[in-house]
């Protein structure tokens, strides 16, 4: 139950997110001025872009992706011209248009709801 609660949990906040910054935010002009790599507990590398681009109102913006990828798609590397989306009251919320993905957060929504729904209906039947 735990395990299906947090999985939901971070489907809908992702698509909150999303949905807030498809409504509110501004598109902008960034490059990719260098790649993070972070290390999981396993070891498995992620590449997160880290994008500069400049508000509407003049401020510099740099900052990394929160959503990681195990290999960087073509059109993300270093000197890439990519679209961001941000929120203009903090723009360190923000999305890299093609890098950011609904369809992770989908899925995370889906196994949550899924284990969520199979574990109450085993209690249910138990009970």
């Amino acid at each position: 139950m735990v395990i299906g609660v947090s999985f939901l949990g971070v489907g809908v906040y992702g698509l909150r997110r999303a949905g807030a910054l498809r409504r509110n935010g501004i598109t902008a002009v960034g490059r990719v001025v260098r790649l993070d790599t972070r290390r999981d507990d396993d070891g498995a590398r992620y590449h997160h872009p880290v994008v500069a681009w400049t508000t509407r109102d003049g401020r510099a913006c740099t900052y990394p992706s929160a959503f990681g990828r195990g290999t960087v798609l073509p059109g993300f590397g270093t000197g890439s011209s990519v679209t961001v989306l941000y929120d203009p009251d903090n723009p360190r919320r923000f999305e890299i248009r093609g890098w950011d993905s609904k369809p992770f957060h989908l899925l995370f929504a889906g196994v949550g709801t899924a284990l969520t729904a199979g574990t109450l209906l085993v209690l249910l039947v138990l009970a």
